[in-house]
C-alpha cells in the first residue's frame, strides 16, 4: 500500500500549495522546503522531461511565453528558474514522502515505452523508495504501466481529471494494476454530468475501493470539506495551503511549532 498508518496522510500540493502560499511560489525549492519544515507527511511533485532527458519540476506543459518544457534543455530550464528534480531530491529531508505526479508529454508518443518520461522517472522513484515513502501517480494509464514494469515495487496511483465521472474512476482503479485512486474533489461534488441524485456518498466510494484492495487519495479539498473527506476514511489528502490545513488538523503541533 502507498499510504501506511491509521490517520490520513497529508500531502502538500506542489509544495506548500498551488499558486503562492506564504510568499512561496508553487513548485519551487523554497515552497517544498517550507512545506517539509511545517511537518507535512508527503509532498506532491510535478515531473516533466526536457529535450535532453532531464526531469524538471513543472505543472504546466509550457511557460507563459509559449516555450514548452519538452523543447528546452536542462540548462535552459534552470536559466528560466525551473527546479530540476535532482536538485529538489538532494535537498529534501529523507523522512518526507514524495508523490511524483508524472506528466507525460505528447512527444512521448514518438518514443518506445522505455524512452518516455515514465521510463526516466522509474529508476529515480525506485532509488528514492529505498530511503523514503514514495509513490508515482499519473493521468496517463500507460505511464503507470511503464512505471510498474520498470519499478515494480513503487506504488502507483491513477489520477482522474477535474470533475471526471466518479463511477468510471472507481471501476477503472479497481481493475487496473494500481495501488490507489487519486480523485479530484470536483468528482465527488454534484456536476452537470453527475448531479447529486446520481452520486454515491464518498464513504461508499471509499468502502468499495478498500474492498478492491485499493486506497483513495482526495486532491484539492476545500478547508470546509476536510472533516467530511477525512470522516469518509480516505487514505490521503493532497492539499493546497498546507499551513492552514495543518492548523486545522493538528492545532497543538502547529502551536508548538509557532512557539519554537
Amino acid at each position: 500500500m502507498a499510504f501506511p498508518g491509521d490517520q490520513s496522510t497529508v500531502i502538500g500540493h506542489r509544495g506548500l500549495g498551488g499558486g503562492t502560499v506564504e510568499g512561496h511560489r508553487e513548485n519551487t525549492l523554497g515552497s517544498f522546503m517550507a512545506a517539509a519544515a511545517s511537518g507535512v507527511d508527503w509532498l506532491e511533485v510535478d515531473v516533466r522531461r526536457t529535450s535532453d532527458d532531464v526531469l524538471v519540476v513543472a505543472h504546466d506543459p509550457a511557460y507563459d511565453d509559449g516555450m514548452f518544457h519538452i523543447d528546452t534543455t536542462a540548462a535552459m530550464a534552470r536559466e528560466r528558474g525551473t527546479l530540476l528534480l535532482d536538485d529538489l531530491l538532494a535537498s529534501l529531508p529523507p523522512d518526507v514522502g514524495i508523490d511524483f505526479d508524472l506528466k507525460s508529454s505528447m512527444e512521448d508518443a514518438a518514443r518506445p515505452a522505455t524512452g518516455t518520461t515514465a521510463a526516466l522517472l522509474a529508476p529515480i522513484a525506485a532509488r528514492e523508495a529505498r530511503g523514503r515513502p514514495v509513490a508515482v501517480s499519473s493521468f496517463d494509464p500507460a505511464a503507470l504501466l511503464t512505471t510498474r514494469m520498470l519499478a515494480p515495487d513503487v506504488p502507483t496511483g491513477l489520477l482522474t481529471w477535474l470533475r471526471f465521472p466518479i463511477g468510471q474512476a472507481v471501476s477503472a482503479a479497481a481493475h487496473l494494476d494500481v495501488d490507489f485512486l487519486a480523485v479530484h474533489m470536483g468528482s465527488v461534488r454534484p456536476t452537470p454530468i453527475e448531479p447529486e441524485v446520481q452520486q454515491r456518498p464518498l464513504d461508499y466510494i471509499v468502502s468499495l475501493l478498500h474492498g478492491a484492495d485499493r486506497q483513495v487519495m482526495a486532491w484539492c479539498p476545500k478547508l470546509t470539506e476536510l472533516a467530511r473527506v477525512l470522516g469518509a476514511g480516505v487514505d490521503a489528502v493532497c492539499v493546497n495551503d498546507v499551513p492552514s490545513v495543518l492548523r486545522q488538523l493538528r492545532p497543538q503541533a502547529s502551536s508548538a511549532a509557532t512557539e519554537d
